[in-house]
């Protein structure tokens, strides 16, 4: 039988930190319930765990940390089963098997209606993976609600390391014209495909690349939902991909990363500013 590299890590005192320092080492999900006192983090490869392992060491070393072999018996269906749909702003994001029925939905309030005058919630179905974008995490919440505030009518939009494509889908869906959806992960790109076909009234298009490596006309709107190095590694490309008197939507960095993050666009505008549980997502406009 297949099994999965894991770490059993004691319960940290400042969850979201750990979180954030797992984020570049492959995880492929975490378990918060099983165990009263501690997390089982699960890895895609070996080498991920023991990388991640030694990360721990270094920066929580109050946390304990044991490497675990546990037996591939579909934990991950099993876990993400138990997610149901939520509502963020106007849209709704939904797993197939919680898909709310759109004519029983409350109409939109006009106040309420957003820069895309909604008459009724937005929905849109994401299959829940490994890739980022569920709509469960602080910093895809943030980032949808941002887009919401967006008039994206008639404007192009990119997705940059879209993960499960729901930002690019919801882009769409929000009346974009032309949407561009961009991860350098083939699993997150399949998932991306996957959700595509879910959603079959987005028109987004699908690239497996590396933003550092392409070069691509400006969009109206650019979404960033990283870590703060790859955001501060990748600036110049974002901010040359955000056309002039755009909008870019940047997040998955905390408050304490967020002075070097917008240090890195000096010449751009704040418009917005979220945070939530230490996350922090914002919306710059470029002169």
């Amino acid at each position: 039988m297949r099994t999965w590299p894991a770490l059993d890590v004691s319960r940290p005192s400042e969850p979201d930190l750990l979180t954030a320092a797992l984020v570049d080492y492959g995880v492929a999900a975490i378990d918060e319930t099983t165990q009263a006192d501690a997390w089982r983090v699960f890895f895609k490869t070996d080498a991920d765990r023991d990388a991640a392992s030694r990360a721990i060491g270094r920066q929580f070393p109050e946390v304990a940390v044991c490497a675990v072999d546990i037996p591939d018996e579909d934990w991950v269906t099993k876990s993400q089963e138990a997610l149901r749909a939520v509502r963020i702003g106007n849209t709704i994001v939904a797993p197939p098997w919680d898909v709310p029925h759109t004519g029983r939905l409350e109409p939109v309030l006009p106040a309420e209606a957003g820069a895309a005058g909604l008459r009724r919630p937005l929905v849109i179905v994401i299959r829940p993976s490994t890739g980022f974008g569920t709509g469960h995490h602080a910093t895809t919440r943030m980032c949808l609600l941002a887009l919401q505030q967006i008039d994206l009518s008639g404007r192009s939009a990119v997705d940059v390391g879209t993960g499960s494509g729901l930002l690019a889908i919801a882009a769409s869906r929000l009346g974009a014209s032309r949407v561009l959806a961009m991860d350098d992960d083939s699993s997150a790109f399949h998932a991306a495909q996957d959700n595509l076909t879910l959603n079959r009234a987005a028109d987004v298009s699908l690239r497996l690349v590396d933003i550092r490596s392409v070069t691509l006309e400006p969009f109206d709107v650019v979404m960033a939902n990283l870590t703060a190095p790859l955001i501060r590694e990748a600036a110049s490309r974002l901010a040359d991909l955000t056309a002039p008197g755009g909008h870019l939507i940047l997040s998955g960095f905390m408050t304490t990363e967020e002075a070097d993050v917008l240090g890195a666009f000096g010449g751009f505008t704040p418009k917005a500013r979220t945070e939530e549980e230490e996350w922090v997502c914002v919306t710059l406009q470029r002169p």
